[in-house]
């Protein structure tokens, strides 16, 4: 870029580097979604298109930045791990923040009518993004575990809330409360006896939110696709050497899918199977 005498005014933008050899946790929420949901008619308690939006954009966003290795979304909110050793914009916090939140939401704008095909965006939805960082493993189970229960805290209330009002013909007003001092136990009885609804068969989708996880994709070997197109055995395969597909090297990146899931992911099993999470 060229100089001139109006230059000196970008010594006012200071540097915002994130600190080195930290997990980056990115978590964005909608911006006053409850009149969102409420314009555009989502369905109480659970908007399953509503949420299958959210997962399609996570997912949009896990394709275009490889750093992120996991995600966790509920209702309007997503948090997103970027390995410890990403270097994503040289870690410049605010390039990051604004970069992913709108990438995020454009691609929820995209995808909208796939979606709500007979509901015209009303208005443009937006989300607020921020970032904190966590030095320790445990920091990230925990936050992550945190999120998960969070998730169950507030499904089992707006699924009892919703009962109260939708089935049980109760204000808004009767049905808080109704609720107000109760606990867990309480609501599921609340939700067994007055409506025959078992909590535990709530979908999983409600009660544990969306997981999103990377996993490399284990390669075939170079003789067994040689032998798929040629239909000889490895032995007796005449493909010249010119034609064999090139070895990979070791300092390529493997390829890598995205794998949408509803499961627990407080207890250990989940960590102790994708130990690569973590790996930075």
């Amino acid at each position: 870029m060229a100089g001139s005498k109006f230059s000196y005014v970008r010594n006012f933008e200071l540097p915002d580097p994130l600190l080195p050899d930290t997990y980056i946790v990115f978590r964005l929420d909608g911006h006053s979604f409850h009149r969102f949901s409420d314009v555009h008619g989502f369905v109480k308690p659970n908007d399953k298109r509503a949420l299958e939006l959210m997962d399609q954009a996570a997912l949009k966003l896990m394709e275009e930045y490889r750093d992120i290795v996991l995600a966790f979304g509920e209702s309007d909110e997503y948090s997103f791990l970027l390995r410890r050793s990403a270097s994503l914009y040289n870690r410049r916090e605010t390039k990051i923040v604004t970069t992913l939140t709108s990438f995020f939401t454009s691609s929820y704008v995209f995808m909208w009518h796939k979606y709500f095909p007979d509901t015209p965006l009303q208005y443009p939805p937006s989300f607020d993004g921020r970032i904190v960082l966590y030095p320790r493993e445990q920091h990230i189970r925990d936050y992550f575990s945190w999120r998960q229960a969070d998730t169950h805290i507030n499904n089992l209330y707006n699924t009892v809330f919703w009962a109260l009002v939708q089935q049980g013909g109760l204000t808004t007003t009767d049905a808080h409360g109704t609720l107000r001092g109760t606990v867990s136990k309480q609501k599921h009885e609340i939700l067994f006896t007055r409506f025959q609804i078992n909590y535990n068969e709530v979908d999983e989708r409600y009660r544990k939110g969306s997981v999103i996880v990377r996993e490399e994709v284990r390669p075939t070997s170079s003789r067994a696709s040689i032998d798929a197109v040629t239909g000889e055995n490895a032995e007796e395969s005449t493909v010249p050497d010119r034609l064999q597909p090139k070895k990979k090297k070791s300092k390529d990146k493997a390829p890598t899918q995205m794998t949408l899931l509803h499961c627990d992911i407080i207890k250990d099993d989940f960590w102790i199977a994708r130990p690569e999470i973590l790996a930075g």
